[in-house]
């Protein structure tokens, strides 16, 4: 089987945590003869080596837009070095913090780090976690470099602070010809925007995946907790809703199992026959 795993919210907590019942699971799908792969918003510089120590096969990034197997780039769309100018110039007259989202690491301007702080502590919180007064962003964004050289060509995505549902609607119109999305907390509370160039969905990127493998969608299994993880559910042939999900996710998945922090992956692996 070709197990297609969403990062944030299903293989590992908001704090960036792996529960080590996921890891074992993970390990003794492998040993089982599955093919294991992240499916996620994130790109690869925000996959650490912990994650991809966990015998990870390859991954699916940018929510479609990057698709590795085996180490083999099959799929890469990203912004030009002049449509990342263009809104970085727009973000900047606004006065909203952003940061960019590419391959080799994430970049944001010093400002950004105080500018940033109140989302991402909220952006923790609302996944249920309490303690967040102490939180950092470079909790939250590992890998985050600060530089004021922020025109790039090989951007996936752009992700920036919104003041309101006003950025996002007028990022639509600004940058019509790119994708437009928002990202936030439980319940999908707006915190931040994104723009990215069109691209492959998840699902559009699985099937490129499973082609290259020679493998039917039949044979896929997809686990995950958020909106944008409800086509991947839906289309392949189990699709798998994390505890944690929203109850839209939960009504588009085959099985809904526990919460990413109460061993719910490790629980619909073994659910599901996967471990042997």
């Amino acid at each position: 089987m070709i197990l297609l795993i969403d990062v944030d919210g299903t293989l590992v907590t908001y704090r960036n945590e792996v529960p080590r019942s996921a890891a074992r699971a993970i390990a003794a799908a492998r040993r089982a003869g599955h093919r294991v792969y992240a499916c996620t918003g994130r790109s690869r510089a925000e996959m650490p080596e912990e994650i991809w120590a966990l015998g990870l096969d390859g991954m699916i990034g940018g929510n479609g837009a990057y698709v590795e197997d085996d180490g083999e780039v099959l799929l890469h769309c990203h912004l030009s070095d002049q449509e990342c100018g263009r809104i970085v110039g727009w973000l900047r007259e606004r006065g909203l913090g952003f940061y960019l989202e590419a391959n080799s690491g994430l970049y944001a301007s010093h400002s950004f780090r105080d500018a940033a702080r109140p989302a991402l502590r909220a952006y923790v919180a609302s996944k249920g976690h309490a303690d967040v007064e102490g939180l950092e962003v470079e909790d939250v964004l590992h890998g985050l470099v600060y530089t004021e050289d922020l025109v790039r060509g090989d951007v996936n995505k752009i992700s920036f602070l919104l003041s309101g549902p006003q950025d996002a609607q007028a990022a639509r119109e600004e940058f019509a010809g790119l994708i437009v999305g928002t990202w936030g907390g439980r319940g999908h509370a707006a915190l931040f925007g994104d723009v990215a160039a069109p691209a492959a969905t998840k699902v559009e990127a699985i099937d490129i995946l499973l082609a290259h493998r020679g493998a039917s969608v039949e044979e896929a299994v997809a686990f995950g907790d958020a909106t944008v993880d409800i086509g991947m559910l839906e289309h392949c042939g189990v699709g798998v809703a994390m505890g944690n999900g929203s109850a839209e996710v939960k009504e588009a998945a085959d099985l809904v199992t526990d919460d990413v922090e109460e061993d719910g992956l490790a629980t619909a692996f073994a659910r599901l026959g996967l471990l042997d």
